[in-house]
């Protein structure tokens, strides 16, 4: 766990060096920042740093989580100040309380984050937060000092962090500082933290953005109310504190200003509340007024389920999970969100008819609900009721037959039977998302997986490519794709797909290496 903390905390730093301007003020509007790298240099930034990430196993991936994330960033990007500004929103899995944003509008949320928010509307606000610390241009000012040549440093740090923890000992700690170090001199870091301009205008832009989207304006001070308790809290040796106070320090007179800006905007006729409608409703009290905001307020209904999801994913272990929930349950009665959290580590810990006794009947409380039905329909194909479980995924299927969550889920219970036929199955259950999920690593992992059960080795290995590749691992997808286009088998088409993808990803590679930056995993085999 120490290492896991060392180095959440050596990634943070590598990117708030990068976040983090030189100056107080913000640079005039005819700034050259934009200049520095361009839109595509910058997306190529956020996605070799992605994939980075999810290659050392920090990112976490689940469809179900991963779309109610989507679905609130898009939401609160649609109503941001730069609405067409492309955005990728993405969790990790460390519990430690944090979130930054990076070039190429890769914002990045940490589990832990969501553990200690109490609504939806607190996520939301650290949220837009960042967000507008991408459209006001803050990250790419911050590195407007430094050379394009330095980007790819911060990867190369990562690569040396982590080396430094897998050797253990007493020396991977002095390992770990010297290559933080090394990496702040190379980038000439003067300065950790956003400067408190930018922090202003991101809290003010942020919270307008929370209006637009009809979130609560009052959760951006009230989520800065809980790190500044968590922070006192510290103090007194009672928790760690929020790593999200590094980069973002919370002081009085900032949950202040927060609490003032909400109230003007709140109050304000030129603000984003929209004008209460009257109503005619013969059951309700004659004369009442209901505001159109209150109606339309509200997330994404799924933040309960969301947390309790990630309570189990991010738990070291599913019986870790089961432990946490065991506490909660000690300590008063569990909610519904709780008691689908308490399945969903069942059938992770194996306890697969403890988990589908359980979901189904919280699906009789909540018949609509898919993340219950999904949970349910995967702990009967894993209890031993096939036949059942087939025909709920079916009917999921039928009402949402492009539903990423609802394809990944049954081709992976399909791929664990481990036939021809169920591989075909699955290939058939994903076949629908295959044109839009070219960077996506979770589907071309099981895609991978389910061609190669089907018997197709070409298309399954050419999906192991894309996902060594989306995963940090281009050397490697080039290997890969190399050795395959040399089998007999391969046709004519096939032969230029993989020579096709072989001239994208040979530059990348090459640029690596002129950065110093090779695969540990290849070097090793080449020594």
């Amino acid at each position: 766990m120490r290492r896991i903390v060392l180095l959440s905390a050596a990634v943070t730093l590598a990117l708030a060096s990068v976040c983090a301007p030189a100056q107080d003020a913000l640079p005039d509007i005819g700034s050259s920042a934009g200049e520095l790298l361009t839109p595509h240099q910058q997306e190529q930034y956020g996605s070799m740093m992605l994939a980075q990430l999810r290659h050392y196993e920090y990112v976490l991936e689940d469809p179900l989580v991963e779309s109610w994330l989507d679905a609130l960033g898009s939401r609160l990007a649609a109503n941001s100040g730069t609405p067409r500004q492309p955005f990728t929103f993405f969790m990790l899995r460390q519990r430690q309380i944090n979130a930054f944003a990076t070039l190429g509008g890769y914002i990045a949320v940490n589990a832990g984050l969501v553990l200690a928010a109490e609504r939806e509307d607190e996520v939301a606000a650290v949220m837009s937060h960042e967000i507008a610390h991408v459209t006001q241009e803050h990250v790419l000012r911050g590195v407007e000092r430094a050379q394009r040549d330095q980007l790819p440093i911060l990867l190369a740090m990562l690569g040396a962090v982590v080396m430094a923890q897998s050797a253990g000992g007493n020396s991977s700690d002095d390992a770990t500082q010297a290559a933080i170090v090394s990496a702040m001199g190379l980038m000439q870091q003067r300065q950790i933290n956003y400067t408190r301009s930018n922090e202003q205008e991101a809290d003010r832009l942020g919270i307008q953005t929370l209006s637009r989207s009809h979130y609560d304006t009052d959760a951006m001070a009230d989520f800065f109310l809980t790190m500044q308790a968590r922070s006192r809290a510290n103090g007194a040796g009672a928790y760690d504190s929020p790593d999200y106070l590094r980069t973002h320090p919370v002081t009085t007179s900032r949950i202040s200003e927060a609490k003032a800006r909400a109230v003007r905007l709140q109050e304000s006729p030129a603000g984003f509340a929209v004008a209460p409608l009257a109503t005619d409703n013969p059951l309700l009290p004659s004369g009442l007024t209901i505001s159109s905001d209150a109606l339309q307020r509200g997330g994404t209904g799924l933040f309960e389920l969301a947390r309790e999801r990630l309570r189990v994913l991010s738990a070291e272990s599913p019986q870790i999970a089961l432990r946490e929930y065991q506490q909660i349950a000690d300590s008063g009665t569990l909610t519904e969100a709780q008691r689908y959290g308490r399945a969903i580590a069942q059938l992770r810990a194996n306890e697969s008819t403890a988990a589908m006794k359980a979901l189904a009947l919280l699906l009789e409380a909540r018949p609509d609900d898919l993340w219950i039905e999904l949970g349910l329909a995967e702990a009967e194909a894993r209890s031993g009721h096939r036949a059942a479980a087939d025909k709920r995924f079916a009917r999921l299927l039928r009402g949402a037959p492009n539903n990423r969550a609802i394809a990944l889920t049954y081709a992976r219970v399909l791929s664990e039977r481990n036939t021809v036929e169920a591989g075909k199955h699955a290939q058939a259950v994903l076949r629908p998302l295959l044109a839009r999920s070219s960077e996506d690593a979770a589907f071309q992992r099981t895609y991978a997986r389910a061609s190669e059960i089907a018997g197709e080795p070409i298309r399954a290995g050419e999906a192991y490519a894309e996902a060594a590749f989306l995963s940090g691992r281009a050397e490697q997808a080039l290997v890969q794709l190399n050795t395959l286009k040399k089998r007999p088998e391969v046709d004519y088409y096939a032969r230029a797909r993989i020579e096709a993808r072989i001239a994208q990803i040979t530059p990348v590679v090459l640029e690596l290496h002129r950065q110093g930056i090779y695969d540990e995993v290849l070097d090793r085999r080449r020594q």
